[in-house]
């Protein structure tokens, strides 16, 4: 006798609410993935939002999303809530707009009884990394870049527990990478964040226009890089007439020469995930896979979607930490 079960599959739940994206992700049991996300809207050639007004954002967008991803789905069977409560790991790490993502996630996971997880968006980004890449779940420490708006870091990444242990290597001392890309961005005429509009004007050329990157610099036992410096030159660029898809390329390939160059000087060759919303962009993903292997690295991108801020990572993190569901799962996404 054959024994159906009739139950439907088992689910984790992951909600995060950066500075500029709301997003609520779910992983099934089979690693099939539900995502909902809104980036937050920026009045054209602003340069950001105020935490208040990116609370407020969050605040309109969950209920829209949670009743996305929900939808069909038994609360029975949801295993597991995770939510980023921080940008990093570290204790001096706040940001307001995690505490939209955190009052709903406490909430639902109070409701149908299940285990709650805070996390950080930076071990989001991690996991969702892992995950999209296809890097097998590393059961010893691996080197990660996250290269986003709010944060340019190099890492050591050791999985476990929550937190896992992040040690600090290296990053950039004044502007972060993703800073300069949505001030130049907004420069040429690019909505905020500017990564995406940007990307596609240095994909719309195959001449970059020269612009100074930064040597790595050891400091305060850690190895830095600078983007103020090319910030500067790519806005003299644009003053001067240069055509904007060359300044966009430049700008791309000035980050991927100053990032990889850090890469380089702060650990040996091996295994690289890349990571963050400057991690989408097509020719610094190109750029910097082709200078890391002459130094004999591999260098992990996941899919752009997966590179952006979302909450696949955190849904991952929740199932990780189940009780009971301690094998890490993947599959293809649904959205």
């Amino acid at each position: 006798m054959i024994l159906i079960d009739p139950r439907p599959e088992r689910w984790t739940l992951g909600i995060d609410t950066s500075a500029y994206t709301t997003s609520v992700a779910v992983v099934m049991e089979s690693g099939a993935i539900r995502q909902a996300r809104r980036v937050l809207d920026v009045e054209l050639g602003s340069r950001g939002l105020r935490p208040s007004e990116a609370v407020f954002h969050h605040v309109k967008n969950l209920p829209v999303l949670v009743e996305q991803v929900f939808e069909g789905l038994d609360s029975r069977r949801l295993v597991g809530v995770a939510v980023s409560v921080a940008p990093r790991p570290a204790p001096d790490s706040y940001l307001p707009p995690f505490l939209a993502g955190e009052a709903v996630a406490r909430s639902i996971a109070s409701l149908v009884h299940a285990p709650l997880l805070r996390t950080t968006h930076q071990e989001g980004h991690i996991r969702a990394g892992v995950a999209g890449a296809g890097l097998p779940m590393p059961d010893t420490s691996f080197i990660a870049l996250h290269i986003s708006g709010g944060t340019t870091e190099l890492v050591s990444v050791t999985p476990g527990p929550q937190p896992w242990k992040i040690r600090f290597l290296g990053g950039s001392d004044d502007l972060y990478a993703g800073q300069f890309v949505d001030r130049i961005g907004v420069l040429l005429g690019c909505r905020f964040p500017a990564g995406p509009e940007l990307d596609g004007l240095a994909e719309a050329t195959e001449i970059a226009h020269d612009i100074a990157w930064s040597r790595p610099r050891f400091h305060d036992g850690a190895w830095w890089t600078s983007f103020s410096g090319p910030e500067s030159a790519a806005e003299r660029a644009v003053r001067d007439g240069a055509a904007p898809t060359e300044v966009a390329r430049g700008v791309m390939d000035s980050i991927a020469r100053a990032l990889s160059a850090l890469v380089q000087k702060a650990a040996p060759p091996g295994d690289l995930l890349v990571v963050g919303g400057v991690a989408a962009n097509t020719h610094l993903r190109r750029r910097m896979q082709s200078l890391l292997a002459l130094g004999g690295w591999r260098v992990w991108f996941a899919p752009p979607e997966w590179s952006r801020d979302n909450a696949i990572g955190v849904a991952y993190l929740a199932w990780d930490a189940a009780d009971g569901l301690r094998e890490p799962i993947g599959g293809e996404t649904s959205l």
